[in-house]
């Protein structure tokens, strides 16, 4: 009797297989690599099938900045602000050297998400737990900029401020209900009176945050130069 052989089952499509499989074409590929029709032949469906899981491809970009914030490891319990800070921005740094494709996404994420609000707040809230003022955090947020994703890059907007167009009423609503989720951000977003005009974020001041981190750079350089600090020392006091 002849058996017939059954074609094998196919694994079915879901959010998370998507964003994996582009996260893996990404990290071959490369960021221009990435398209709807590209992961959908990487997953051997048709492009329409992808839709079903995510809308568009900025949704699959934001999904995967999110895996991206997961492989960044939380706070370190009981650290010093300082130590864990450095340890998360080190421990950033080596997520996006696992995905070159990561600092392109996350430089075109234009609205900020729950997963990027998160890890926002979380890493402002260090610096908060540390005995930093609302003040002194936002201007230390603006001094870090990409550094908290392990890159440099110029300022970043401050998160979800309201539309202009917003009635009072309306922009009231909505700091209430980002205050409740994401406190540590709506803190220092709120703590200083911000210039309409800037071009660096919503409401800051850009001369200000200009001179803040040059001078926290300076005043650095400062303190190493009467230390008569050198490379060469530095690499030997590392190992």
């Amino acid at each position: 009797m002849t058996q017939q052989l059954q074609a094998p089952r196919r694994t079915p499509l879901n959010r998370d297989r998507v964003l994996q499989a582009a996260v893996a074409l990404a990290d071959a590929g490369g960021f221009e690599s990435l398209s709807m029709r590209r992961l959908a032949e990487e997953l051997g469906v048709v492009p329409m099938a992808l839709y079903k899981h995510v809308a568009n491809k900025e949704e699959l970009l934001d999904g995967m900045v999110a895996i991206l914030i997961g492989e960044i490891d939380p706070p370190v319990p009981g650290a010093d602000w300082k130590n864990a800070v450095r340890l998360r921005v080190l421990s950033a740094r080596r997520a996006l050297q696992r995905h070159p494709w990561a600092r392109r996404a996350v430089e075109s994420r234009t609205n900020k998400t729950p997963a990027v609000l998160g890890y926002m707040d979380s890493f402002t809230g260090m610096f908060l737990a540390g005995g930093f003022t609302a003040d002194l955090t936002h201007h230390v947020m603006h001094a870090i900029g990409g550094r908290m994703w392990g890159f440099t890059q110029e300022l970043f907007d401050d998160p979800e401020a309201p539309p202009a167009e917003q009635s009072p009423q309306a922009q009231a609503a909505m700091f209430e209900q980002l205050a409740a989720r994401y406190p540590n951000i709506v803190a220092i977003a709120t703590s200083k009176i911000h210039d309409e005009g800037s071009v660096i974020g919503h409401g800051c001041d850009d001369q200000f945050e200009f001179e803040f981190a040059l001078d926290l750079l300076l005043d650095g350089f400062e303190r190493l130069h009467d230390q008569g600090w050198s490379s060469g020392q530095a690499r030997l006091e590392r190992r």
